[in-house]
């Protein structure tokens, strides 16, 4: 059913995409039928931060993902929408706009498939009418304990953290804060160290071939 569904969606399907759900190892059949959910609505897709994404009028709206223990939409204005089934799910404690709907087998999603579209008609109309969420002040936001020690302990780490734009300092900070384990937290703060020491956000280019730069849209991938 599922295949018969998605097979009737042709118009705008990005080859990018195509590439990203045949590397898939999990999740197959939930995310071309969320493909085709997303796609039959009238989105425009391509490929960005290593994920399908979805847009409307020029913005982003919609991404999808697997995770180990299920997939999900994450709406980038989620804030805004509703949500009169109780389904959408704040990612982490810092997240302002962003919300997911999460999926463990394909038959929620075919269940649930008018509810879906209705979320996602509702967040191109939040687009239409300009609607923004309110930005919460950076000293409003919570530092999780590790980044508090780094910051304290690496003097050139804090220069550079504090050089960013507070858009990417928050945006680092959620990053940190998500995992529940220390360990994780730690980790996450380690691995990205190099690149906040280069002035770099999470999502900037480092190589200089994206095409809409200073953000990195996975352009590298793709270049031969």
């Amino acid at each position: 059913m599922a295949d018969e569904f998605f097979s009737s969606i042709l118009v705008n399907m990005n080859p990018k995409v195509d590439a990203y759900l045949t590397r898939a190892t999990n999740w197959h059949d939930e995310l071309r039928h969320l493909r085709a959910l997303l796609l039959d609505c009238g989105l425009l897709e391509d490929l960005k931060w290593g994920a399908p994404c979805y847009m409307f009028q020029g913005s982003n709206l919609i991404l999808f993902h697997g995770f180990k223990s299920y997939c999900a939409l994450s709406f980038f204005n989620g804030a805004l929408l509703h949500d009169p089934n109780k389904i959408l799910i704040r990612p982490g404690e810092n997240t302002q706009a962003g919300r997911q709907m999460r999926f463990k087998s394909l038959k929620e999603i075919l269940d649930l498939e008018p509810v879906i579209k209705a979320y996602i008609f509702e967040s191109m109309e939040v687009e239409k009418a300009g609607l923004k969420v309110a930005p919460i002040k950076y000293e409003e936001i919570v530092i999780c304990e590790e980044l508090k020690n780094t910051l304290a302990n690496l003097p050139a780490f804090k220069t550079a953290f504090e050089a960013l734009t507070p858009g990417r300092q928050r945006a680092y900070n959620m990053f940190f804060s998500d995992p529940k384990q220390g360990k994780t937290r730690e980790a996450r703060i380690e691995k990205f160290t190099p690149r906040i020491l280069k002035g770099k956000g999470m999502n900037d280019c480092v190589c200089g071939l994206s095409k809409k730069m200073p953000g990195c849209d996975g352009s590298h991938k793709f270049a031969k």
